[in-house]
């Protein structure tokens, strides 16, 4: 089924293309971004239940931007009565003239930047979704989810707990300017069951999830990873510490995700060049990697949760090949910054919601396959690691230094397997040199979606990662 386009929307669309109208007037550039989207969360545990109406996406309301004499400003509102549009212009006026005023004012520094482009460019776009979040029986999936956490507390012996959480937004955008009408609605969902287990007195927990650019089906997933989940946990209670040291490693596809989202995440957000914090802008066409590198990033490039037509410019979604075969050929960029820069965006401008300013960021990042299969990388390793479950990451995008919080490492020795566990694992190194050592990658791929990415310690949103599994050497602490 198709994910039907806001009626709420549609109808506020004439008034506002109206305002646009009245605006142009004033200011040598109008964008309005308007949003209605909805969706539930969904939290089910031995101890607890409950139901919310908020997820990462869900919000309604509108921001405008303009442009005068190279600079921009914005007024955001949750409101629009068509019926006093008169007011409504006369205070988005006031609001950003006083913006303009008060950036003369303080002596800020600012950026004068040409007026974006504004081609004709009329875009409709209903996703495929096998159900909606506002059609569901929200009684029966918790019915649902209470069993499987139920369930889940026959499957060990240490089980003290087992959470699912579930979620799922029907996202609706809509981009207007004077010669540019852009609408989309499209459907995703994730969610996590979280195996608790405890033995003499240690407790331990792991996490297995689903996602993807899918309606609350995809919740029919669970019942593949509850076990795995359990027996995840079950197993940390034995593991143990790793000595430190560098490693031959092999990264899951999940952590593989980890690795391209910290490499060549942030450190490769343009916003990031018009300042001079990233050390990748330095490397453009430079070798950051080994021959078997190639990483592409962009809401085209993998049908997952951060997957959509346009970003919240209005520009259309992107393929960008950002490393091809070890050669970092470009970055991604947002509208203003590709002006800034005098290069094109990539449809990677992206807000937490429409409250928030506009920042580079990141949608799907994804490592390419190769042809090699995960029993040759374990036959090849002399002492090493497989490492599972990510956790955490970050990066210093100045320095190119990298950290991982992975969940466990399987020991490998002599090209076996030998059934030791280490966890957790810390995984820390220079960028070009980690990549740069990767020596085989796997024909397969996954990417996953459950999770966001900040900008700094704020500015959420939806992303996307993952890979083939691939060998490598790093540090591991």
């Amino acid at each position: 089924m198709k994910a039907k386009f806001s009626e709420y929307l549609n109808s506020a669309a004439p008034s506002l293309k109206k305002l646009i109208r009245m605006l142009k007037e004033k200011y040598d550039y109008v964008s309005i971004l308007s949003t209605d989207s909805d969706g539930f969360r969904m939290m089910v545990s031995q101890r607890s239940k409950s139901v919310t109406s908020g997820t990462m996406m869900t919000e309604r309301g509108s921001v405008v931007r303009v442009c005068r004499d190279g600079l921009y400003s914005e007024y955001a509102f949750n409101s629009f009565d068509p019926d006093r549009i008169g007011e409504t212009y006369d205070e988005i006026c006031r609001q950003l003239d006083a913006q303009c005023e008060l950036l003369k004012a303080t002596g800020s520094k600012v950026y004068k930047t040409d007026v974006l482009d504004d081609e004709p460019l009329t875009l409709f776009a209903e996703m495929e979704t096998g159900s909606l979040p506002e059609e569901t029986d929200l009684s029966a999936l918790m019915e649902k989810l209470s069993a499987l956490s139920d369930r889940g507390m026959t499957l060990g012996e240490h089980v003290i707990d087992c959470r699912v959480i579930a979620q799922s937004t029907h996202v609706n955008k809509m981009f207007l300017t004077a010669n540019r009408d852009l609408r989309q609605s499209y459907v995703y969902s994730e969610g996590n069951i979280g195996a608790i287990v405890m033995k003499d007195g240690h407790n331990e927990m792991s996490f297995q999830g689903v996602s993807g650019r899918k309606g609350p089906e995809i919740f029919d997933g669970f019942e593949a990873v509850l076990k795995e989940a359990v027996d995840t946990a079950e197993e940390l209670l034995t593991a143990e510490k790793v000595v430190p040291g560098e490693y031959e490693i092999i990264a899951s596809p999940e952590v593989s995700g980890l690795i391209a989202h910290e490499a060549f995440g942030h450190g490769v957000e343009m916003d990031m060049f018009v300042k001079n914090r990233a050390l990748g802008k330095e490397y453009i066409d430079h070798r950051v990697g080994s021959d078997l590198v190639t990483m592409h990033e962009g809401a085209l490039c993998a049908e997952a949760v951060a997957s959509y037509a346009f970003d919240d410019e209005g520009t259309p979604a992107g393929d960008v090949t950002e490393i091809d075969h070890g050669i970092l050929k470009t970055g991604i960029c947002d509208a203003l910054s590709a002006k800034r820069l005098g290069t094109v965006p990539t449809g990677n401008g992206k807000r937490e919601n429409f409250e928030h300013k506009v920042y580079t960021r990141m949608t799907n990042t994804i490592f390419d396959s190769g042809t090699d299969t995960l029993e040759d990388m374990i036959a090849s390793v002399k002492y090493g690691y497989l490492l599972k479950g990510m956790q955490s990451g970050m990066e210093d995008p100045k320095h190119w230094g990298i950290q991982c919080i992975v969940e466990r490492g399987y020991e490998i020795k002599d090209g076996k397997l030998t059934g030791k566990v280490v966890a957790p694992l810390v995984m820390t190194g220079y960028v070009p040199d980690l990549l740069g050592s990767v020596s085989m990658c796997s024909s397969d791929r996954e990417v996953f979606g459950c999770g966001g990415c900040g900008k700094g310690h704020k500015e959420w949103v939806k992303v996307s990662d993952g890979g083939p599994y691939l060998k490598a050497k790093a540090r591991l602490g």
